[in-house]
């Protein structure tokens, strides 16, 4: 379950403003009567307060008794809005008059009986609400106010909840300044548990303990705080670019030659670590930046900068709270709010960040040859970083081939492959054991390389034949590269009375690659999507086209998962916007999906 989505409401409530009005019962907030206008024609009115209003295509009329029919309702012209809830729709404010043609059938009374639904601006949205009138012919233009509001039975169902980003967005829109900032800083703290950020912590903690010793807890505190905070401005500035360009800036940085680079640049931190050479390094191996980041004593300025390039190269991939942000900032165009709330989240994010390096310092151990094998440790780590970097621009095979080399080799400086002295201590016994694990571990990857294997999670599956595991297919997904291909597939799927499933994907979206492993892969997934036609549009690219789409549906960047009914009608009120569980998935497709 997504510990955003569990958290929203708390953080919605939190968000309203301490003074704000509470929401008025909804037959205050629509006062309804009806007149008869002539022997054939009533008029049903609501008067409707200030800052609500009410969705014209939620009225329905009965007649009681059932002698009276109703002929089709004239309604006004309303004002066509972009709702966050049900898309473009029309509605009015302030009041609405709806004429029906009436065969009363010879009765004088009879009890017009109406089902509305509205919505409150501060961000309320009223399930259908019933109402009703008693209707005298004999009285023309003598209107006949609200004789009662006992529910109707099987009324309706409440209106839909947007998406998390939309949720997000509406409460950017209504809440407090000062309780926005503290709701977007809890929306960091949890999204600091997501793979997107894990990377910043080998990168920070290298840093700290490159200093040794000589770096107290203060300035360790200062040294992360500085690259947090260059993080955390490089999110306000990136979002609110973002925001008003409709696009994810970040994405343009996701290609081999940025991607390499920056991986070169740990490479290079690496083997300081492993006692190649120390880190005042010819220009030629290494730029100033990370020079002056790692030299003793180094720079709060480069290790600001250090943290901003994280931010651009790690953390890519969208999550509802960034969604919900950028949303905002497109719609409003109040990049001080947008900024600060995008500010506040990645600040909460840093905020483990924090901690990491100021307890790096604390843990280290005394000089000696543990800190050798500490610098050794962080070295490996930075080779991993440096290897999961380039991921998304490298074969498969490649991948594997890494993986199984950093666990192979530093298992052997582990001496996974030496017998242990007769007497040998505990601690010798464990690392041996983790050092054979990882020997293990390594092989099986080197193996799988060889078998033709192409899963790392999985590096032996060649072994395993698809009859005898029973392995289901995939799910396969049609591309699609422009908005008039998706407009056309869309076309072809209603002509057959067939529903359309559209996901965002990109090859430097973790979050992406985690709803392809996790919950695609899900047996009850493919068979809830069996009869649904599956499309797919890859903005690895960030092209022309590709933002054309994303501005289509409001998208700033991958994973998102946009649905279409059976008549080719996008599903507005379900979206899904950031990385979901099977279970969570199951229940987003159901909605979609409802008749």
């Amino acid at each position: 379950m997504n510990p955003i989505r569990l958290l929203l409401p708390l953080f919605a409530c939190l968000a309203l403003p301490a003074s704000a009005a509470e929401p008025l019962e909804p037959e205050l907030a629509y006062r309804y009567s009806v007149q008869a206008i002539d022997d054939h024609t009533v008029e049903a009115r609501w008067e409707i307060t200030d800052s609500y209003y009410m969705y014209r295509e939620k009225f329905r009329f009965t007649a009681e008794p059932a002698t009276v029919k109703l002929g089709e309702p004239v309604f006004p012209a309303g004002h066509v809005k972009d709702d966050e809830f049900f898309g473009k729709v029309e509605t009015y404010r302030g009041s609405v008059a709806i004429r029906i043609p009436v065969e009363a059938g010879g009765a004088t009374t009879f009890t017009l009986k109406a089902v509305s639904q509205g919505c409150w601006d501060e961000g309320i949205c009223y399930p259908p609400t019933p109402q009703q009138a008693v209707v005298d012919l004999s009285k023309i233009g003598a209107a006949t106010p609200i004789a009662t509001a006992a529910p109707l039975p099987n009324a309706g169902a409440p209106a839909a909840d947007g998406d998390e980003s939309s949720k997000i967005s509406q409460l950017l829109k209504n809440g407090s300044f000062w309780l926005i900032i503290a709701s977007f800083f809890g929306f960091g703290l949890l999204l600091s548990f997501t793979p997107c950020v894990f990377p910043m912590v080998p990168i920070l903690s290298g840093i700290i303990v490159n200093h040794g010793h000589a770096v107290t807890h203060a300035r360790a505190f200062w040294l992360s705080l500085a690259y947090v905070m260059g993080m955390a401005v490089t999110y306000a500035a990136v979002g609110v670019a973002a925001g008003f360009s409709g696009t994810l800036l970040s994405a343009a940085l996701q290609n081999a030659w940025v991607l390499g680079g920056f991986a070169l640049v740990f490479v290079v931190l690496s083997l300081s670590m492993f006692g190649f050479y120390e880190l005042q390094l010819p220009a030629a191996l290494q730029s100033r930046l990370s020079e002056e980041a790692n030299r003793q004593g180094g720079s709060f300025g480069a290790i600001a900068i250090m943290g901003a390039l994280s931010a651009l190269i790690v953390g890519p991939c969208v999550a509802a709270p960034l969604a919900g942000a950028l949303l905002y900032i497109a719609q409003t165009k109040d990049a001080v709010l947008g900024g600060s709330a995008l500010f506040a989240m990645a600040l909460g994010m840093g905020a483990p960040l924090i901690l990491v390096g100021v307890f790096s310092r604390s843990l280290l151990p005394k000089a000696g040859p543990w800190m050798e094998a500490v610098k050794k440790f962080f070295g490996v780590i930075m080779l991993a970083t440096a290897l999961w970097l380039v991921t998304p621009v490298i074969p498969v095979w490649a991948q594997m081939l890494g993986w199984a080399a950093l666990l192979i080799v530093p298992a052997i400086y582990m001496h996974a492959l030496d017998p242990l002295p007769p007497h040998s201590g505990n601690w010798n016994r464990l690392w041996k054991g983790v050092g054979v694990l990882m020997l293990l571990a390594g092989t099986a990857m080197l193996a799988g390389v060889l078998g033709g294997a192409r899963d790392p999670l999985q590096p032996l599956e060649f072994l395993r034949s698809e009859a005898a595991v029973g392995v289901s297919p995939r799910l396969t997904f049609e591309r699609v590269k422009s908005v008039a291909e998706l407009d056309a597939r869309v076309g072809e799927a209603a002509a057959n009375g067939q529903s359309v499933m559209l996901d965002f994907y990109a090859d430097w979206c973790v979050s992406c690659k985690e709803m392809e492993k996790f919950t695609f892969s899900d047996a009850r997934v493919r068979a809830k999507l069996a009869n649904v036609r599956l499309l797919q549009a890859d903005v690895t690219a960030n092209s022309g086209d590709d933002i054309a789409l994303l501005k289509r549906f409001g998208l700033f960047g991958p994973p998102g998962i946009i649905f279409f009914d059976r008549r080719g009608q996008e599903v507005t009120d379900v979206r899904v916007v950031g990385y979901q569980a099977a279970d969570e998935f199951l229940a987003s497709v159901d909605l979609a999906l409802r008749p």
